[in-house]
């Protein structure tokens, strides 16, 4: 078999699908993959020098901000098998036909990589019906949870520590789990597994691989303290943020109070105020107790779930990040379920910061607590 050399794009997902698959390939070859999320040009003409005769299997991780990206990734490293992830609203401020313009820009991957290789997309997302497939001589898989696919997950369902679900391989239904949460990381999961499968590996060496995966940093990241459960999301805010919600109204049981701090969305330029105000108003349904959000364009999300029914009283826009954070010292203490979501640049990093002190607050908490 030729040696695999694997490249992952999309809106979202990239870089735990490309974890999942690694970890999953690693299993029976020497594998090399990206770096965290290291997807830029620089990094790929890192990888060119780095990687080794002796790698059996490459798994690589495309970014894309402007149109030519993927265009250059693959002049760098020509892939073989190919993802997309899906075709979302990130940076879509950079293009000005929109998400036909983003469509076009992850098509670079298509008409960049191995014309007889393998393509896989996600039926379910009906953006990537935008993606110019029809050129492509190769061989196309498509994942799906709600319609038919190659490669199809069912009876999900979240457990303790992860998701849980099924897929028929080879006419027999198979289980998997994965250690982390959301019907996004099945995707992600789906699409490890379908590459994994196409190349021979088997259920055992795919279920150890889901097992082991490194998770990404700040990627909704289960964290708690004494009376609260933090879902850390902070490494970005992406323009669609059900992903991220399903889980927060997954996670909360009982009579937990759910409470989403949400940061700007960026890189949307003249998009900003319209897809922040249709987010917003998307957020009213979602049975939040309360909703912060940080930031400039940010503030249309409340702007929007307020339209949408959601209460003055428990809508709050902070543009001091330490007001922010007295805030929530004091929802620490009650018993809620928090989502933190940061963005790009500066606003990451101090969201990152939010729940690195809103866990040590509740450390705190939990000493006092025992003490007394």
């Amino acid at each position: 078999m030729r040696k695999p050399i694997i490249a992952i794009t999309g809106s979202a997902g990239k870089t735990t699908t490309k974890e999942m698959l690694a970890s999953i390939l690693s299993q029976r070859w020497r594998t090399f993959k990206s770096f965290e999320n290291g997807n830029d040009a620089w990094f790929i003409s890192q990888y060119m020098k780095q990687i080794k005769a002796a790698d059996q299997a490459i798994v690589l991780e495309y970014g894309m901000k402007m149109k030519g990206d993927i265009r250059s990734h693959c002049r760098l490293i020509k892939p073989w098998i190919g993802i997309i992830t899906n075709i979302g609203k990130a940076h879509i401020g950079n293009f000005k036909d929109g998400i036909l313009g983003i469509a076009a820009a992850k098509s670079e991957l298509i008409h960049g990589m191995d014309p007889s290789g393998i393509l896989f997309i996600n039926r379910d997302d009906k953006n990537s019906r935008l993606l110019h497939i029809k050129s492509f001589k190769g061989k196309v898989f498509y994942i799906g949870i709600h319609g038919p696919g190659d490669y199809r997950a069912k009876k999900i369902a979240y457990t303790s520590n992860g998701m849980k679900f099924s897929v028929r391989l080879n006419g027999i239904t198979r289980v998997f789990n994965i250690p982390c949460f959301g019907e996004c990381n099945v995707y992600n999961a789906l699409f490890a597994i379908a590459v994994s499968h196409q190349l021979g590996c088997s259920t055992p060496e795919i279920r150890t691989g889901l097992k082991k995966m490194e998770k990404p940093y700040a990627r909704l990241s289960i964290k708690r303290t004494v009376k609260s459960i933090i879902i850390d999301d902070s490494f970005n805010t992406k323009p669609e943020l059900e992903p991220a919600m399903e889980v927060l109204e997954r996670i909360g049981v009982g009579n937990q109070r759910k409470i989403a701090v949400l940061a700007d969305i960026r890189d949307l330029g003249k998009y900003a105020k319209s897809i922040h105000l249709a987010q917003g108003r998307k957020l009213a349904k979602k049975g939040l107790y309360r909703l912060y959000t940080y930031g400039l364009y940010s503030k249309y999300l409340g702007i929007g779930a307020m339209e949408s029914g959601l209460p003055l009283k428990r809508v709050k826009h902070f543009t001091d990040i330490n007001n922010l954070k007295k805030q929530l010292s004091k929802d620490l203490g009650q018993n809620s379920v928090f989502l933190v979501k940061g963005s790009t640049n500066g606003q990451k990093v101090k969201m990152m910061h939010v729940v690195e002190w809103m866990l040590r607050k509740g450390n705190r908490m939990r000493k006092i607590g025992s003490s007394s």
